[in-house]
């Protein structure tokens, strides 16, 4: 009988072609355990993400030496003093908000001789508790973080406001990633998705919708 986990990729992947067959879909991981994850890798799923470092270094390094091709994802908060722990373990970061932060990650780029791909992660609802640079501040980090610590960005990543209509903050994140000429967005979770697709996300990230329902 084939794993729950397959049967929901199977019906998003479905889902994603009829409207785009250019987006990258990130199973999120997190609090998932590797018993839960393993179906999918074996099926050959590629991208998955997780929100904690701590948590990825129990889980992942034996997962991607048994499984090679395997992309994983950062998409969580970033803490400086964490920054070594990211290399070379994840192949995404989702969540540069700060050149403090890109300096980190550019010396530790430097001594694991690893690049990994960047988005930088946007406050698109200006919210106070949530990470993020606002959006006067994107010029800057990016021209930062590209030509004078030599990072990969690829792309803008957001998480929009809760309990509001997501679509208005989506367009606003198509406007930027046009006029920065970034060819990637990171945006559009398990209630949003086909939402963000349509108005231009390259990369979603879906957990409850392929793993079910959190147990904590």
């Amino acid at each position: 009988m084939e794993h729950k986990s397959i049967s929901n990729l199977k019906l998003i992947k479905n889902e994603v072609e009829l409207h785009n067959k250019n987006i990258e879909i990130i199973a999120v991981s997190k609090t998932f355990d590797v018993e839960t994850i393993k179906p999918l890798a074996e099926y050959g799923h590629l991208h998955f993400g997780e929100n904690k470092i701590q948590e990825a270094l129990i889980k992942w390094p034996k997962l991607k030496q048994k499984y090679p091709n395997i992309k994983l994802h950062m998409i969580g908060k970033i803490q400086s003093n964490k920054v070594k722990f990211l290399f070379p373990l994840f192949d995404y970061i989702h969540s540069l908000d700060s050149i403090k932060l890109a300096e980190k990650i550019s010396k530790a780029q430097i001594k694991q001789n690893f690049k990994p791909k960047i988005f930088l992660q946007v406050n698109i609802g200006n919210e106070t508790q949530k990470n993020g640079i606002e959006t006067h501040y994107i010029e800057n980090l990016l021209n930062i973080s590209r030509y004078d610590l030599d990072l990969d960005v690829i792309g803008l990543m957001c998480i929009p406001p809760n309990n509001y209509n997501s679509d208005k903050y989506f367009r606003e994140m198509r406007i930027l990633k046009e006029k920065f000429k970034m060819p990637y967005l990171s945006m559009g979770m398990s209630e949003d998705y086909i939402s963000a697709i349509n108005i231009g996300s390259t990369h979603i990230r879906l957990g409850s919708k392929i793993f079910g329902k959190r147990s904590k």
